[in-house]
């Protein structure tokens, strides 16, 4: 097992940073951060939350969620129901944050398989094997008829599944509303 290259991750002491540039950065960074756990934190809880930020030169941040009315009216009075104006357009917004989800979710996976596929096809690189359309010319007429069923048989249950994957996430984000 070979040295460690870097030191890792460290403990940062809790002190202003002196240098104007890396406050800036830490700060980007850090907000990024923030944002990503509530985010995450709305996902996992079904909570409401808001986060107010100002940077080192004063320009405000903000996240909300569903919306900043729904947190100021909640904050301000946090046993009264909320209007029926403010519920659908926090319905609304809770209902497109959950489809934006399911679809990134899909091309999470689509990223997946895309990855997998990527690697496969670099080992068989590497080991000499040709790819199916670097010999296809040695088909002869009856492998290549069997081929192109092969290949629309495949289209049509992708596409099937595509279809389901959508219909899928189309009715999950119609149930959470």
């Amino acid at each position: 097992m070979e040295g460690k290259k870097t030191r890792g991750r460290q403990k940062i002491p809790m002190k202003k940073i002196e240098s104007e540039d890396d406050r800036y950065a830490t700060f980007s960074k850090r907000r990024l951060g923030l944002y990503k756990k509530a985010s995450e934190l709305v996902k996992l809880c079904h909570v409401d939350i808001g986060i107010v930020l100002f940077s080192p030169t004063g320009k405000p941040f903000s996240f909300f969620h569903p919306t900043p009315e729904a947190i100021i009216d909640r904050f301000f009075n946090p046993n009264t129901q909320l209007s029926e104006s403010t519920r659908l357009v926090a319905a609304n917004a809770r209902n497109k944050v959950n489809q934006l989800n399911n679809k990134r979710e899909v091309f999470d996976n689509i990223k997946e398989i895309t990855s997998a596929h990527a690697l496969l096809l670099d080992k068989m690189k590497e080991s000499g094997q040709e790819y199916w359309w670097e010999s296809i010319e040695q088909f002869n007429a009856d492998e290549v008829t069997k081929f192109e069923d092969w290949l629309s048989t495949n289209i049509f249950n992708i596409n099937n599944r595509l279809k389901q994957l959508e219909n899928e996430a189309s009715s999950s984000s119609s149930s959470s509303s």
